[in-house]
């Protein structure tokens, strides 16, 4: 056999396996995406393709969304060794153990990776602006929706980029994660501790595998999207009775296992019968609509304001004891007491008030059934004592 045909033959086969290579590392991060519609296990498993040794073997990779209300990038997950020395302890038990992609991905691992990532929480507070004429490789990329090779020899160009003066490197790649002609995210990786050149092949694995990943993302989204709206009250907008079972179900379980407390607010529109009788149905929506607004204000992005039925609202306050639970309830009463309503009639404006009730897990409650009957014997002891206050037993 002649040395060229030998050589044909070999680069033949070199091609092969890398052809192998990339269509098993699409096949496994397909069937694991498709696995979930959890947006966040669906960020995990991306990145992890991303930069296992299985998948795409990056040292680094860091996943941006877009925030269209705010028209930002914001960084959501990172996954990567601290240092050469812990580079070094990974792949060392990674050669020894061998694990499997399906390993990897596993649900339970995104939590605690994320928490322990210092390179997500080194930029985690960045926002990057989508303005049309930025410098930024990471706009670029989002605006032109093809990925961005910063060589070794341009990395220079870059110095005073926002991002690249935390994620510090020598060479990276950004590339858009796409769903149609949209961009939802990005996703930045680099070979810092290898220092393996970032290569044709790479990328165009990397936009293969960022295709899946962008419409992987979007049905997550989609799926977020109706998820949320099956569990919205239609008249308020808050969170409806449903949600409000199965959530402070899972929040007392939470409170008790980590021996942390948990309030519960359970409030009443005073004499809302007579409000609808006097006004009419419609104007007792907008009191309902106008109340579920001071209850988001006065909620932090941890509570949980739910509409319980009726005129009756409730609020769950995860970690909260009873005193700062009380402090709560009473800037809800004195802002509902001091909000005047517009009706629907131009020339009418009404005052309304509540009455509340708090009880707390663990001090008056292990259980779900009784804390919420605890706090809704509460409520109603403060309407009988004359309505417009708060009561705890």
């Amino acid at each position: 056999m002649s040395t060229n045909l030998t050589t044909d033959i070999l680069a033949l086969q070199k091609k092969i396996a890398q052809a192998n290579r990339e269509l098993t590392v699409l096949y496994e991060v397909s069937n694991a995406m498709r696995a979930t519609l959890d947006l966040d296990h669906i960020l995990y498993i991306i990145l992890t393709c991303v930069t296992a040794h299985t998948g795409l073997g990056f040292n680094r990779g860091v996943l941006f969304l877009v925030n269209q209300k705010e028209r930002t990038l914001e960084p959501q997950m990172a996954i990567g060794p601290e240092s050469g020395e812990h580079a070094e302890k990974i792949w060392r038990y990674i050669s020894t153990i061998k694990p499997h992609i399906e390993d990897l991905i596993k649900k339970e691992n995104v939590a605690a990776n994320i928490e322990r990532s210092t390179l997500f929480q080194s930029i985690k507070d960045l926002k990057i602006p989508l303005e049309i004429n930025s410098a930024s490789p990471l706009v670029r990329a989002y605006h032109t929706g093809v990925g961005v090779h910063i060589t070794h020899d341009q990395i220079g160009h870059y110095i005073h980029d926002a991002f690249l003066q935390r994620f510090k490197t020598h060479e990276l790649v950004v590339m858009p994660l796409k769903t149609k002609n949209n961009v939802n995210g990005l996703i930045v990786a680099d070979n810092l501790f290898t220092q393996k050149p970032i290569t044709s092949d790479d990328l165009r694995i990397f936009t293969m595998l960022s295709n899946q990943a962008g419409l992987a993302i979007e049905n997550a989204n989609l799926y977020e999207l109706v998820r949320s709206k099956s569990h919205t009250d239609s008249i308020t907008n808050l969170w409806n009775h449903g949600f409000f079972q199965e959530r402070l179900s899972t929040e007392i379980e939470a409170a008790l296992k980590d021996n942390q407390p948990l309030s519960l607010l359970m409030i009443d529109v005073d004499d809302f019968k007579r409000l609808n009788d006097t006004y009419g149905h419609y104007n007792g929506d907008i009191v309902l609509k106008e109340i579920a607004q001071i209850l988001k204000g006065c909620s932090r992005e941890d509570n949980y304001a739910c509409r319980y039925g009726g005129e009756e609202f409730a609020i769950i306050l995860p970690q909260i004891p009873r005193a700062q639970g009380l402090v709560i309830a009473e800037r809800i009463c004195k802002k509902v007491a001091d909000h005047p309503i517009q009706l629907a009639s131009p020339e009418e404006k009404l005052h309304v008030t509540v009455s509340i009730g708090i009880a707390t897990v663990p001090d008056e409650a292990h259980t779900k059934a009784t804390l919420i009957a605890k706090a809704d014997k509460a409520m109603y002891v403060a309407k009988f004592s004359g309505k417009n206050r708060i009561c705890c037993l």
